[in-house]
């Protein structure tokens, strides 16, 4: 089993579910007649799997449902195929790194909103992959931030002190 130094993360297993990941995204494209390659790697603790090299907006969608879809679908085909449960991220078209940046940013103007109001600061409704991004740049800035609602409408609320 392998693992990164002190992590206690199977780096050998994230990058079976990538390659697992990769072949099913790799068929879903061919059957599609769509062009793209493929690029894996793992980010933390989990496997990233990139479709690079066209431009697939029809496989992103609006706001990244389609995306958000076929995340899911790639979690089910590592899952029949592992077992175990994926937290796998996939990104086409290099959308969800841009998508990252802009939410990142959410996250700090929301910071800067509660700090000056000094009330908690309630943001629209996202998806995980949203909220995690947005929680990671209010933690960065020193703030607590915490997810309210229910899905599809949980949203995050940054807690001024």
């Amino acid at each position: 089993m392998a693992e990164a130094p002190d992590s206690g993360i199977d780096v050998e297993a994230l990058e079976n579910e990538g390659d697992i990941a990769a072949d099913y995204i790799e068929g879903l494209l061919d059957i599609a007649d769509f062009d793209g390659d493929i690029d894996m790697d793992v980010e933390g603790d989990r496997a990233l799997v990139s479709v690079v090299g066209a431009t697939l907006d029809e496989l992103i969608g609006d706001n990244g449902e389609v995306l958000e879809s076929l995340q899911e679908l790639t979690r089910l085909a590592v899952h029949r195929a592992t077992g175990e449960r994926s937290r796998l991220m996939l990104d086409i078209g290099g959308f969800r790194e841009e998508r990252r940046k802009v939410l990142y940013q959410v996250g700090a103007d929301a910071v800067n909103k509660a700090k000056e109001s000094g009330k908690p600061y309630s943001l629209e409704p996202m998806t995980p992959f949203e909220r995690k991004v947005v929680h990671d740049a209010v933690a960065d800035a020193g703030l607590r931030s915490a997810s309210e609602g229910e899905e599809p409408n949980r949203y995050v609320v940054v807690d001024p002190a």
